[in-house]
């Protein structure tokens, strides 16, 4: 069992969003379905939780009402190494009514936030030639979807 699990609130939509997670993540899948019974306080029959797993990281969504709504403060970071993966998790993530934000960051349809972030951009981000870094951090700044291409022209002064 993982020590530490991020443990998800939503309306009623916990199984939904679990199934949309593990369509866009390899590696991921159900692990149980929990329902309420005979004293609540959801409808009996109806899904309490559901424990899921995205590409080995374990997590609970609660089908809690509508009591408590994501917000920016907490996010989930996608790590890419290639412009293909940014690509693919920025399609997936923002279908079907997500939004885009700025500086590689989104709400998917559910509400949750998510950063789609190459991995190559923290690495500009820690050169020792300030100058580099902060172009590269300017280039950032413009961008919703991240664009590694557009990121390694800004480092090497030629944006």
């Amino acid at each position: 069992m993982q020590r530490i699990t991020p443990f998800l609130w939503y309306d009623d939509k916990a199984e939904e969003a679990a199934n949309f997670y593990i369509s866009i993540f390899k590696n991921s899948k159900i692990l149980s379905v929990l329902r309420y019974g005979e004293v609540g306080p959801g409808p009996k029959g109806s899904v309490m939780t559901v424990e899921f797993q995205l590409e080995g990281q374990e997590f609970v969504a609660l089908n809690g009402g509508p009591h408590f709504k994501f917000t920016e403060a907490i996010s989930f970071v996608v790590n890419c190494a290639t412009q293909e993966e940014v690509d693919y998790f920025w399609e997936k993530l923002t279908a079907d009514g997500g939004q885009e934000s700025m500086c590689g960051w989104l709400k998917e349809k559910y509400g949750l936030s998510w950063q789609v972030v190459p991995t190559i951009l923290i690495e500009l981000f820690k050169d020792k030639d300030a100058e580099k870094s902060q172009r590269v951090m300017k280039a950032m700044l413009q961008m919703k979807k991240i664009d590694i291409e557009t990121l390694k022209q800004a480092y090497e002064g030629k944006a």
